[in-house]
């Protein structure tokens, strides 16, 4: 095959980013769009990058080493991909090579100034823009020095930034190859980027113009502020003109040089409003061409606009397709699923499919999560005060959000009461008696109907099993919708709700609920707590167990553990509590996480620390002290009510309140139970069915199923036929969706749509969230984001993303909690108040604004956390 190493920009187009690069396919593309106008250049294709990698094997070796560098280890990265630049750049460009490039520069002019610019091939991507990785050179005048700085640009694929960022974005550096862009020069008035969609929102309606005066260079470096303009349906809406004191202009000779800025204009705005209008009217050109939101990098040079780079906006959430028809567009409202199932992480496919096939209210996937459309409900002035009511217990921040997108008023029409949306929303339903055997009754109801499924799931296999599935997950909602739970959970939740109102009334106390509710009955998380105690007392007088499982990796370890001194001990303590609560995991909604049973790892240094941190019978202890200040403070409010006026009447109300929230709080963590207990069935036999996929040589992997959606895989295993394109496509896809923050309230505009908390009684500087435990701790922040690398002491305040029940057994051993997401009556804020652990949740950032190892004062009564010196 003849090498070609050298295209012009005209015959590039998204077809060749394997020749000329993520930039230079762009670019071409943006050339052939009716109307754009764009420098003209040629590509220096990767066959040239190639070449020039083949005349110095030495770097091979030093790839390798690369690929085995930790991407936080900044100092051998550096040193390492400095010696691999220098290599390049110290390789002789062969002659037929350099004839090449001197040839097309003849034809646009030897003498003429040029942009020389990288185009890596894994760069400006749908899924990962690259955005600044490699260099780009300005106003670079004759062959000799164009030839140096494509030089630069093949090492420039090596800089620090652009390795780190492929190691951690899971990119092998041998798949990735280096074109180079060479274009004329334009010497621009003003330069700026457009933003096709509002880049701080997400509002895809909203477009962003920054606009300065000189080189586009001068505001990407951040040299100065830009001017920015905002445009929605063809007019600026809002517009900031900033002092821009510099700019950077083209020198004569060559390079480019920082300049100050007359006094008078430096006010002046950079663009007029009709040359903004105009600029994103070809912005909407471009990003219909492109399918998407685009980052575009244009100049502005006698009047006319030039396009020097377009790349997709990476870094906006995705929007929930609505199934709308085309030509009736109508608004939407989107509630995350993730934010009250305490699981804001994406979920892979299956993972999506199997949670909506569950679920009892359609779901809408986008960027790996879930979201339930809320827009008929919030229209209905009757369901919507119920919804909001509802929403808002749970989340302030979502309420917030969704009052914010109601206040525009042409956003969701009203519907009148009698329409469409059921019953309000939030409803209560009919009140039950305050009886725990109708726990126990629920409780049996669901350990039956979980055998009957483990019993009949045995038989099936292949496409009958599928089937029987789609019934099993009916089975799943009848159970998860009995109306007896769902009174019965309602009870627990509206009694907690009437404690903290009326006592705070009557009293003056805030939050009292929380240890009246202090070990409470049949909590089946928080017993998942306290039973590793019971594990750690097993485990605690046995010298030789504790240093094995001190360096356990492999999850083979409970066999081997049986062959020390107390090993069949310490093993049959550990089999048995898998037994019972072996199903969870971290992330647990999604079926395709690892689950304890699968990786017993996970729960050991968990154990370690209850060895460490904990006195032989440290479970029945504090079970018995949290029941103990509960009845104390039971004693404690009856009497302060009967001393006020109409007091007996205010404590008896209080005493049926109180025994009605001890009967009911700790049944609120079992539907959970249930039906992650019976996700764990269905994913053994969908395992067991990846299995024969692969011996059938149908799958190289049993986990590319998880890639799949329910149905896609029913399909595979009928036709025992795969798409290995569409499974690697999905594996990116999900690897992507890791860098988006989903919202909790998401339009339809693609808004993310963030509520506030709206108060005024919190210090200055603290952080602000939702009371949900009372009490104040202070004590050292300890920030994990993965439960299998926390190592606590006692005393220590837990900082994370979000808890769900599989972070239970971590709450025993220390005194705080903070979360960045969760509601009133979320896992982590059930299972803290269980506990008597003074909790806020709901921290926006937390675990960014909260350093690992700071001190903090958590205020749980008050919804705040206050950072000491």
């Amino acid at each position: 095959m003849i090498k070609q190493y050298v295209r012009d920009l005209q015959e590039a187009d998204e077809m060749r980013v394997a020749v000329v690069g993520g930039k230079g396919a762009h670019l071409g593309e943006l050339s052939r769009i009716e109307g754009i106008r764009v420098p003209r250049g040629f590509c220096v294709t990767t066959d040239a990058f190639r070449r020039i990698m083949a005349e110095a094997p030495s770097i091979d070796d030093r790839l390798d080493q690369l690929s085995r560098l930790n991407p936080d280890d900044r100092e051998a990265i550096g040193t390492l991909s400095a010696q691999i630049r220098r290599t390049i750049e110290a390789i002789a460009i062969p002659d037929d090579l350099a004839a090449a490039i001197t040839h097309a520069l003849a034809r646009l002019g030897e003498q003429a100034a040029y942009a020389v610019r990288s185009s890596a091939t894994a760069e400006d991507l749908p899924t990962a823009s690259f955005a600044g990785q490699q260099d780009t050179y300005l106003n670079v005048v004759g062959p000799t020095a164009i030839l140096q700085h494509i030089s630069r640009c093949w090492a420039s694929l090596f800089t620090e930034r652009a390795v780190t960022y492929r190691q951690r974005n899971g990119i092998d550096h041998r798949t990735v190859h280096m074109a180079v862009v060479v274009q004329q020069m334009v010497f621009p008035h003003a330069a700026g980027i457009l933003f096709t969609a509002d880049p701080v929102t997400g509002n895809r309606e909203v477009a962003t113009v920054d606009a300065g005066f000189g080189l586009g260079e001068a505001l990407v470096s951040g040299l100065v502020n830009p001017d920015v303009f905002k445009v929605r349906d063809g007019e600026v809406v809002s517009k900031t003109i900033a002092a821009k004191q510099r700019a950077v202009h083209a020198l004569p000779a060559g390079g480019t040089q920082e300049v100050a800025i007359d006094s008078q204009r430096q006010e002046q705005p950079a663009l007029t409003d009709a040359q903004v209008v105009r600029l994103v009217r070809l912005g909407r050109r471009i990003e219909a061409h492109f399918g998407r939101p685009q980052d575009i990098e244009w100049c502005l040079a006698d009047d006319g606009f030039q396009i020097v780079q377009s790349r997709p906006i990476t870094t906006l959430f995705p929007i929930p397709e609505t199934g709308d028809d085309d030509g009736d567009q109508e608004n939407h409202v989107y509630v995350s699923v993730g934010h009250g199932q305490m699981m804001t992480d994406p979920m892979r496919p299956l993972g999506l499919s199997m949670w909506q096939l569950t679920a009892m209210v359609p779901m809408h996937e986008a960027g790996g999560r879930l979201f339930v459309d809320v827009t008929r409900r919030l229209a209905s002035p009757a369901s919507r005060a119920g919804l909001l009511d509802v929403l808002g217990r749970g989340d302030p921040l979502i309420r917030d959000a969704l009052e914010t997108v109601l206040d525009r008023d042409d956003f969701i029409p009203s519907l009148p009461d009698t329409g469409p949306g059921g019953p309000p929303a939030g409803a209560a339903p009919a009140p039950i008696e305050t009886d725990p055997a109708i726990v126990t009754e629920l409780i049996e109801r669901s350990q039956t109907s979980i055998a009957a499924l483990e019993r009949d799931i045995r038989t099936k296999t292949g496409p009958a099993l599928f089937d029987f599935l789609l019934e099993a997950f009916e089975e799943h909602k009848r159970v998860l919708g009995d109306p007896l739970s769902m009174q019965a959970i309602m009870a627990g939740m509206e009694a907690t709700w009437w404690l903290n109102d009326k006592l705070q009334e009557w009293l003056g106390e805030k939050n009292a609920a929380d240890t009246l509710t202090l070990s409470a009955p049949d909590n089946v998380t928080s017993e998942m707590g306290l039973a590793l105690l019971d594990v750690a007392d097993v485990i605690r007088p046995q010298p030789e167990v504790v240093a094995f499982l001190q360096d356990v990796e492999d999850e083979g370890f409970l066999d081997e553990l049986a062959k020390l001194a107390g090993g069949p001990e310490a093993r049959d303590a550990i089999e048995a509590y898998l037994d019972r609560y072996g199903m969870r995991c971290v992330g647990e909604i999604d079926i395709t996480r690892p689950r304890w049973r699968e990786r017993p790892t996970t729960i050991v240094p968990v154990i370690l620390d209850n060895v460490r941190n904990f006195e032989p019978g440290a479970a029945e202890r504090r079970f018995e002290q949290g029941w103990q200040k509960a009845q104390k403070k039971e004693q404690d409010v009856l009497s302060r009510l009967r001393a006020l006026p109409d007091g007996d009447r205010k404590a008896d109300e209080a005493k049926r309140m109180i025994d009605r929230v001890r009967t009911f709080i700790g049944y609120r963590e079992y539907p959970k139970y249930g039906i992650i207990s019976r996700y764990f069935v269905y994913k053994q036999a969908l395992l067991a069915e990846a299995e024969r996929l692969v011996r059938a040589k149908v799958l190289p992997e049993k986990e590319d199923v998880f890639y799949l959606t329910f149905q896609e895989f029913h399909d595979v295993v009928r036709s025992h036929q795969v798409d290995d394109q569409l499974i690697q496509q999905r594996k990116d896809a999900f690897r992507s969706y890791h860098a988006l923050t989903p919202p909790r309230v998401l339009t339809s505009d693609g808004e993310a749509v963030t509520g506030a908390y709206r108060r005024d009684d919190v210090p200055a500087g603290a952080l602000v969230g939702l009371p949900v435990s009372a009490g104040t701790i202070e004590g050292r922040a300890r920030v994990i984001l993965d439960m299998a690398e926390a190592d606590l002491e006692a005393g220590d305040i837990l900082v994370t993303t979000f808890t769900d029940p599989s972070w239970s057994p971590l709450f025993v051993g220390i005194a705080g909690l903070v979360t960045e997401v969760g509601g009133l009556m979320t896992h982590g804020a059930v299972i803290a108040r269980e506990y008597g652990l003074p909790a806020v949740v709901g921290v926006e950032q937390a675990t960014r604004l909260i350093r690992d190892g700071q001190r903090i004062r958590v205020h749980g009564t008050d919804g705040y956390i206050e950072i000491l010196p």
